[in-house]
């Protein structure tokens, strides 16, 4: 396959950042994020875009590795010009700036500890034809690893039989992940997206979260194959040369908190009704 001068394929669609208006709700909203994207000088490389359908629901499934990425998965849907509704934790919600906004958008409360109402919300936009955005891992890689997937994605995918799109970003750890200070200024860091063929839906759950985490980790792998990445550099995964956890010693990391998260609800369930 030929090949642009900077390496990239030659069938790639390059932006410098996303020129995406969507329906007057969301006007303002895009129109901030483009400016910030700007002013980052964020370069961001999309391919597959012509796998998101143009009408009808579909699960889009990301790989989560920062705070931004959910912005950046916005990128590939301007092609059939529409939007996504994100499952997003609770606690963004409830934040006096981001809770008005992501409500306004119609973005999806999760609740961790008790997530059947956001379930059924979401089958329910997929039935009414919406895109609903899933992190299957459901929390950061702190590793930047494919971690192992929830069901969650699959399982709404069978009930409301709709496709699931799988969608990798590389490089948004970057520019703001857990544990490492944001990098807002202008730092023209290069992005890559990829959007892969749908899936359709099939039983078992199992069976289909697995391919598709199989196919995510493919599609990651390629993306970082033309990816430049600096030796030791905490954002760089430790498989690729760089000083971030292993997935293992991540999982351990995940479990410890979620462990102390459970503690904090149970403790504060028990002072309230005490």
């Amino acid at each position: 396959m030929a090949a642009r001068a900077d390496g990239t394929p030659a069938d790639w669609e390059i932006y410098d950042y996303p020129c995406v208006l969507v329906e007057p709700l969301y006007f303002s909203i895009i129109g901030v994020a483009r400016t910030l994207f700007f002013l980052e000088g964020l370069k961001f490389t999309v391919k597959g875009a012509e796998n998101i359908p143009a009408t009808g629901g579909a699960v889009l499934a990301v790989n989560h590795t920062g705070y931004m990425d959910f912005t950046y998965a916005g990128l590939p849907v301007r092609t059939p010009r529409r939007y996504i509704r994100f499952m997003a934790k609770q606690e963004v919600f409830d934040n006096k700036i981001s809770g008005p906004i992501m409500r306004t958008l119609k973005h999806i409360p999760v609740d961790r500890t008790a997530g059947a109402d956001s379930y059924q919300s979401a089958v329910q936009y997929l039935r009414d034809g919406e895109l609903v955005g899933v992190y299957p891992e459901a929390t950061i890689s702190r590793s930047f690893e494919i971690k192992e997937f929830k069901s969650g994605a699959a399982r709404m995918a069978l009930e409301a039989d709709v496709p699931i799109i799988p969608i990798t970003i590389w490089g948004a750890q970057r520019v703001w992940t857990k544990g490492f200070p944001k990098r807002l200024g202008r730092t023209n860091t290069p992005i890559s997206i990829a959007v892969g063929a749908p899936i359709q839906p099939y039983e078992p759950a199992a069976d289909l979260t697995a391919q598709l985490r199989s196919t995510m980790q493919e599609m990651l792998a390629d993306l970082q194959k033309s990816y430049n990445h600096e030796p030791g550099a905490y954002w760089v995964p430790k498989r690729l040369g760089g000083s971030a956890p292993s997935l293992a010693e991540a999982t351990a990391l995940d479990e410890a908190e979620a462990a102390e998260r459970f503690a904090r609800k149970a403790a504060k369930t028990q002072e309230t009704e005490g």
